[in-house]
């Protein structure tokens, strides 16, 4: 070993703990002072039910649980709302001639203008009074933004 580059080495250091126990070990320090011992840590001294949750961490963590799990099924069940089949055409936020077109060739619902492009693809929706291609564009645009998935008949 190199000489003047190891600390002191104590071979009768005291340790004594927050308890009042005390014994003596081999260390580098001369004192060391801890909170806990085998003599007063309940794993050791067979007392772990007297051990309780004083600041409620597990109710803590039980309440952040729950709540997440609240926030996920919320968020879920918005995500459904938003791609209901049931969803009125006046939810969509069209122009309001684009809006009145749609209800007056009675495509009341998003589910019925999904069976338009289901049936006859784009002429069935560009065959009512009122609605052309801008419109389409605008309709299939918004609803694959909101996550409807548009099936076209094929010619």
């Amino acid at each position: 070993m190199k000489k003047g580059i190891h600390p002191e080495y104590f071979p009768e250091a005291t340790v004594t703990c927050a308890c009042g126990n005390t014994w003596k070990t081999g260390s580098t320090r001369k004192e060391i002072r801890t909170e806990v011992c085998n003599a007063c840590h309940p794993f050791f001294t067979g007392q772990q039910q007297r051990m309780l949750d004083m600041e409620g961490q597990v109710d803590r963590f039980y309440r952040r649980l729950q709540a997440r799990q609240d926030f996920i099924s919320e968020k879920q069940s918005r995500e459904e709302a938003k791609t209901s089949p049931e969803r009125t055409v006046e939810s969509l936020d069209l122009s309001k001639r684009q809006t009145e077109a749609l209800l007056n060739a009675g495509y009341k619902t998003v589910a019925d203008i999904l069976a338009g492009f289901a049936d006859g693809g784009d002429e069935k929706l560009l065959s009512v009074d009122g609605f052309g291609q801008k419109s389409l564009i605008d309709l299939k645009k918004k609803l694959r933004t909101l996550g409807y998935e548009i099936q076209t008949k094929e010619a």
